[in-house]
């Protein structure tokens, strides 16, 4: 199978996922739980869309803590990326609404 990309928008509590092909077509997503639950349901998520987590490219904010950590154990490639840069990143290539 293809690579698989998912961005993991990280919280206390939960964690929103959003997984797509490199095309950039949605394949899923969802809120998840923090904990085993949370990690079982990623798992089921990216699951029918990669033969193993080697296939798959994990974005994230942080690049620490259970949730994580659970990721690369498993085999998944994590990178972090700064919440900041992003955002710089989209006021650099939107418009500014002056007139």
């Amino acid at each position: 199978m293809e690579k698989v990309f998912v961005g993991l928008d990280w919280a206390e509590d939960h964690h929103d996922v959003f997984v797509e092909d490199g095309t950039g077509k949605r394949l899923g997503a969802g809120r998840l739980p923090d904990g085993a639950e949370g990690t079982a349901r990623f798992s089921e998520i990216v699951a029918g869309h990669v033969d193993a987590p080697a296939g798959v490219d994990v974005a994230a904010e942080t690049d620490s803590g259970v949730f994580i950590g659970a990721r690369v154990a498993a085999g998944y490639s994590v990178g972090a990326v700064n919440p900041l840069s992003t955002s710089r990143y989209r006021e650099r290539h939107s418009t500014s609404g002056a007139k």
